[in-house]
């Protein structure tokens, strides 16, 4: 089920059920439950239960979700080849909470905007105004060769993260294969 179907029917929920739900919260809450209504309706359940209005930052830290700014610091820090401010930037995330393996979908996610805006279909993006205002400007410091690196090297983070001894590990690799992708070499 699209993410835009699925905030639109936790939207009436909330109304029939006098829930208070910032918009982004709800964005975010269909995007977790990966088009599965079901799953988007227990999170939401799960939210409501704290009885406090459902917020972004609330979402966030029950689903274990980075906050956007933590993902523009990201890709901020690729744009720069700022290795350490990275670095920085991935444990800032996992120490204030977020899951290592949805932190780096969010990164993929956002990579995939950036793709998407570069080639042409920005229509495709679900996300708000600010984000789609960050989204170009970061767009236009890459090419899609690069966004296309970037993204495999931490959808593969996704997979290492499932057997990693190291929950920073994965996405620090990640990060690093992004800064030095020029130098390495195709066997």
């Amino acid at each position: 089920i699209p993410v835009l179907e699925t905030t639109k029917t936790l939207r009436e929920i909330c109304g029939n059920e006098g829930i208070e739900a910032d918009e982004e919260a709800l964005l975010l809450i269909a995007r977790q439950s990966t088009g599965a209504m079901r799953d988007a309706i227990s999170l939401l359940d799960q939210l409501a239960s704290t009885g406090k209005r459902i917020d972004l930052e609330l979402a966030q830290t029950v689903l274990g979700t980075a906050t956007n700014e933590l993902v523009f610091e990201l890709i901020d820090a690729l744009l720069k080849n700022d290795l350490a401010q990275g670095m920085v930037t991935i444990h800032k995330a996992l120490d204030g909470g977020s899951d290592p393996r949805q932190y780096a979908r969010q990164v993929v996610e956002y990579l995939r905007n950036l793709l998407l805006i570069l080639m042409g279909n920005e229509k495709a993006i679900e996300a708000t105004r600010d984000v789609r205002n960050r989204m170009r400007g970061h767009s236009e410091g890459t090419d899609v060769r690069t966004l296309v690196d970037w993204i495999g090297f931490f959808n593969d983070a996704i997979s290492d993260l499932r057997t990693s001894w190291q929950p920073s590990l994965a996405l620090e690799v990640a990060f690093a294969r992004c800064i030095h992708a020029d130098d390495q070499v195709m066997v």
